[in-house]
């Protein structure tokens, strides 16, 4: 505010800073109206010399002349002496100094008491006041001093007359006013500076902001467009013309609509813009000079240009970075080799299906497939054979299916469908008919041909269900339900399938109680020496102490050895147990041999089944040699094949001896024999048991035996039951047998006179 800035009675800036720039600004006009002052004073007081002849004669004739002089001289002197200044402080010492010596020789002319005396007297003063522009210090002390010498003397040559008074009171009334009229001079002309200094840093600031922008818009790497609302281009930066790649005269346009792939998108772009006042990252795709097409993103806003409104438009390239997240959008939604939706993006689709079909009141149809030969394909051709026909199946799956339906990979060899149509449910049926029928068509690779055989089962909404994860679990039951009839072939869910899951949910529960209460124990069944009789050693069986079925064989409970978790822990529990046994036995003395456990395929689920199968038998204190692990092919089946390696190889580094349980009834045998550290094998009881009546299953049972002995292997029948058995396998070669013919499984205490009896048998 300027009461704060200037002094309250000089109307000077209070700043000394600000007082100096303020002089300095002034000082060319302060120097031109000083010089112009003293000019002027030594001309008319040249000319005052022909008034001063007047006097010739008389006494003041000879004071005039010199004073006049004087008052010319020191006009010329300070006019020389102000043309060479520098800064206002030196021009202000000229000017003081003129003012006192001619004050003083002007007092000398008044005391003629001339017509112009008195007029002088008042004038002089007031030119000092109002015309020398010192500083208001200055001009007060110097117009006082003035006011003094001039009525000193005009009074002095003449005693004190009536006007005295008078004239005295005149001259202080004249100096109050001058000094109101420079103090509210000086504020003026300084508030007036202000406002001046405001008003040019106000344009220089524009002109900056101006300029900036100018060269902020031109220079800037982001493409800017200025358009009317009329669409018409005003103005475009470099990096707009190197964007589009053209000016907008050599593209041929006129107007920014002609960029627009979608035109309606103009529109869209105006009534944001009119809605909020400006408008971000808005999507839109544009067509460039050398007609390719990009997505990009608007960001605009309105400025006023001479009073009508314009639109600046920020563009930027969002193709690189669209193509990026398609990319990877595909690459967490879809699966890799097929290019099919994965088991996510599937299921985001399934909700979003039975989400639009609650609302229109269709029906959906969900189809889980299994392929059936996967892993004979991988086993006998190899893996390349397989992803071939897994490609092959996911083409021939998305060929028959329709644009609004999905269809998605889910795991290896699992795919799924969703039909969202309102078909009744007997045409999924046909329909799933006619996906198998198509899948078994044979296709040509390399030499010769594949095809593949799948399982379908199918629930549907909302006959069946309405949430998406119960409507998976049915078609997942319906799935299950079809491999059990023997695969290649199609199953609907139904109501009694769930009743099936709830059982084995509560024979679950009820196992893992048995567990807990140590219900579930090793039986063992001796191994003989069919050449020396002698017992070599025993499998280990698992049995349920069931408090209201008695003894359970594993037939019963089989659902413990299917799933991971349950399977780990009642593996680990009779393991536990046997090597509690073979501990007991051998602390007594007595030579069990070596014991076998059985691995089922889920504990292979567990990457550390090794690991804590020896820390077991080393916290009991069992040696590794007295145990064997006994596994069926089917471990080498599915996603625990990957561990199956490791394991085995473990066991084997650590002397655990690896038996092949159920030889012959699984798939590619041989294959496994030579990839894995095997050594026993097992014949299925299933040929044992007819080698005496059946040519077929002798072949079979003499040709594993070479088999197991040309490979340096130990060869074991199971379910031997007759003397006739016996025989055929001892002159057959076989080494060793197990059956209810030498005895049933036995509980642990039973062991020990089982081999005194056996011993003494054998003597």
């Amino acid at each position: 505010m300027p009461h704060r800035t200037l002094t309250p009675f000089g109307g000077e800036f209070l700043a000394p800073e600000r007082e100096a720039a303020f002089q300095t600004e002034r000082l060319p006009e302060t120097l031109r109206h000083v010089q112009l002052l003293f000019l002027l004073s030594a001309v008319l007081n040249s000319l005052f010399f022909l008034s001063d002849w007047r006097f010739y004669g008389q006494p003041h004739f000879y004071a005039a002349i010199p004073a006049r002089v004087v008052v010319v001289a020191i006009a010329l002197i300070c006019l020389w002496t102000v043309r060479r200044s520098r800064s206002f402080a030196q021009a202000e010492k000229s000017m003081i100094a003129w003012e006192w010596v001619n004050s003083a020789a002007v007092a000398v002319l008044v005391s003629s008491h001339s017509d112009l005396a008195l007029f002088v007297v008042l004038m002089l003063p007031s030119i000092y006041y109002l015309a020398l522009p010192t500083s208001f210090r200055w001009s007060i002390i110097s117009g006082i001093a003035c006011s003094a010498m001039m009525f000193g003397g005009y009074m002095l040559p003449e005693p004190a007359s009536d006007t005295t008074t008078g004239l005295f009171l005149a001259i202080v009334m004249l100096n109050l006013a001058l000094f109101l009229v420079v103090s509210r001079s000086n504020r003026l002309q300084r508030l007036e500076w202000m406002a001046t200094q405001a008003e040019r840093r106000t344009k220089e600031e524009l002109i900056e902001s101006r300029t900036m922008f100018e060269t902020m818009f031109k220079t800037v790497p982001i493409p800017l467009l200025v358009v009317r609302m009329d669409g018409s281009l005003v103005a475009t930066n470099d990096a707009a013309v190197r964007y589009m790649g053209a000016t907008a005269d050599a593209l041929g346009i006129k107007t920014i609509d002609e960029l627009y792939v979608e035109p309606n998108d103009r529109n869209a772009f105006l009534d944001a813009l009119r809605k909020d006042g400006q408008v971000s990252n808005f999507e839109t795709r544009v067509r460039l000079a050398d007609r390719s097409i990009h997505t990009v993103l608007l960001a605009g806003a309105t400025i006023d240009i001479g009073g009508e409104p314009h639109i600046m438009t920020g563009v930027i390239d969002i193709t690189e970075r669209k193509s990026t997240e398609e990319r990877v959008w595909r690459a967490a939604s879809h699966d890799p080799l097929t290019g099919l939706p994965n088991r996510a993006f599937f299921q985001s689709r399934l909700e979003q299906s039975l989400a639009q079909a609650e609302r229109n009141g269709t029906r959906i149809n969900l189809f889980l497939i299994d392929l059936d030969n996967l892993k004979s394909v991988n086993d006998t051709l190899g893996h390349d054979a397989g992803d071939i026909l897994i490609k092959k199946t996911a083409s021939r799956l998305h060929r028959m299916m329709r644009e609004n339906d999905t269809v998605a990979r889910l795991a290896g060899d699992e795919f799924a469908i969703i039909v969202v149509d309102p078909f009744p449910l007997e045409d999924p049926q046909t329909l799933a008919e006619q996906i198998l029928a198509d899948l078994r068509r044979p296709f040509a690779y390399r030499d010769g041909h594949l095809a593949s055989q799948a399982s379908i089962g199918i629930a549907s909404y909302p006959h069946h269900d309405r949430a998406p994860s119960e409507l998976m679990r049915d078609a997942d039951l319906a799935l299950y339900a079809a491999k059990a009839m023997g695969r290649n072939r199609t199953v609907v869910y139904s109501p009694d399938m769930r009743e099936k899951v709830e059982q084995r949910a509560s024979i679950t529960r009820d196992i893992r109680e048995a567990l807990r209460q140590g219900q579930i124990v090793p039986f063992y069944q001796p191994k003989i020496d069919l050449q020396t009789g002698k017992v070599v050693g025993f499998e280990a069986l698992a049995r349920w102490h069931h408090l209201d079925q008695g003894l359970l064989t594993p037939a019963a409970f089989q659902t413990a050895f299917e799933e991971p978790e349950l399977s780990i822990a009642v593996g680990e529990q009779i393991l536990k147990q046997v090597a509690a046994d073979i501990r007991k036995w051998l602390d007594e003395g007595i030579d069990c041999g070596t014991i076998a456990v059985n691995l089922s395929p889920a504990q292979f689920n567990w990457i550390g089944l090794a690991k804590r199968f020896l820390e077991i038998i080393q916290a009991a204190g069992v040696p590794p040699e007295r145990l064997a692990v006994e596994i069926t092919e089917t471990v080498f089946l599915g996603s625990t094949a990957s561990h199956v390696v490791t394991a085995l190889k473990e066991f084997h580094d650590n002397g655990i001896r690896i038996a092949l349980d159920d030889f012959g009834t699984g798939y590619a045998s041989l294959v496994h024999l030579k990839q894995f550290p095997i050594d026993d094998i097992k014949i299925d009881q299933s040929f044992v048991k007819d080698v005496e009546s059946d040519a077929d299953s002798a072949a079979i049972v003499l040709a594993v035996i070479e088999l197991g002995t040309s490979l340096g292997m130990e060869v074991i029948a199971e379910g031997v039951e007759t003397i006739g058995q016996v025989d055929f396998l001892r002159r057959g070669g076989c080494t060793q047998a197990q059956g209810n013919f030498y005895a049933a499984p036995m509980s642990s205490c039973q062991v020990a006179h089982f081999l005194n009896r056996r011993e003494a048998e054998c003597a």
